[in-house]
């Protein structure tokens, strides 16, 4: 039979000291139904111990009820009036973005919580330039949460997760180059890079080449890595020229070769005429290669 709340309350209160501390194992939430004057503390640290959230049903617990119900579960502390520093300390500890509970946190505190979890800047009013600091060291994506941010606190964040750029409003050069450096593909998140910083991201990553950059910074990415040029949309004639001579194989990638980067293709590597379609009787000649049938495929071979 389920039992109502008035019932419910009679049944708790009537029960033993000793059945008391038997349902306190059982079911913690006894202390929202329990006469305060019949909670002892064995029994509230019975309870907390299971379950942290029923120390809300304890009027003034003591500050050994407390420290058991943070050990439970660092959030337990919001339901906690002036929780003493040792309480609060152990709660960020724990879990960094507890420090949402705690009103008015000392310096000591917020330093702890964002060591812990950089997102706990979230919850604190004016930090230092030092809480900042350590905020974005722990997690770079936490500049989002701090207001124009020194270039210190920009680079720290960058270069503990160098997407976080995606965050930074108008980021300096060196913030920017730092980024790249960190991680290339961090140049997506930049408006209008320079052309140095372009270039630092195609050294660290060829493959950055793909994000609007400008001719030198294509031809630096191919002679760097020939392949790269898959990732730029119409190269210029001198960009797959420069692609071809350092490794001919990368004409695969070039829409609509013209003759003259064939030419350098096969000059460089004659196996690349297999990568040609349709190769003009110049292209043929230069790479050595005779032209036969197999079933409906075409294949070269040395004239020799």
């Amino acid at each position: 039979m389920k039992l109502n709340e008035y019932q419910l309350k009679a049944w708790v209160n009537n029960l033993s000291p000793e059945e008391l501390e038997k349902c306190a194992k059982e079911c913690p939430d006894l202390l929202e139904y329990l006469d305060p004057k019949k909670q002892t503390e064995e029994i509230q640290l019975l309870s907390v111990t299971q379950q942290s959230s029923a120390i809300q049903y304890i009027d003034n617990p003591s500050e050994s009820v407390q420290l058991a119900a943070v050990k439970q579960e660092a959030s337990a502390i919001q339901y906690i009036e002036n929780p003493s520093e040792e309480i609060q300390l152990l709660s960020v500890r724990h879990t960094g973005i507890d420090i949402q509970y705690i009103k008015n946190p000392t310096e000591e505190i917020q330093l702890v919580a964002v060591t812990q979890n950089g997102y706990a800047i979230l919850y604190i009013k004016n930090p230092t330039e030092e809480i900042q600091l350590v905020a974005v060291t722990q997690n770079g994506y936490a500049i989002h949460y701090i207001k124009n941010p020194s270039e210190a606190e920009q680079l720290a964040a960058v270069k503990q997760i160098a997407s976080a750029i995606h965050f930074i409003k108008n980021p300096s050069e060196a913030v920017q180059l730092a980024a790249v450096k960190q991680e290339a593909s961090a140049i997506q998140y930049i408006k209008n890079p320079s052309e140095a910083v372009q270039l630092a991201a195609v050294k660290q990553e060829a493959s950055a080449i793909q994000y609007n950059p400008s001719e030198a910074v294509q031809l630096a990415a191919v002679k760097q890595e020939a392949s790269a040029i898959q990732y730029i949309k119409y190269p210029t004639e001198a960009v797959q020229l420069a692609a071809v001579k350092q490794e001919a194989s990368a004409i695969q990638y070039i829409k609509n070769p013209s003759e003259a980067v064939q030419l350098a293709a096969v000059k460089q590597e004659a196996s690349a005429i297999h990568y040609i379609k349709n190769p003009t009787e110049a292209v043929r000649l230069a790479s050595g290669r005779k032209p036969s049938f197999c079933g409906r495929k075409l294949f070269y071979w040395d004239r020799k």
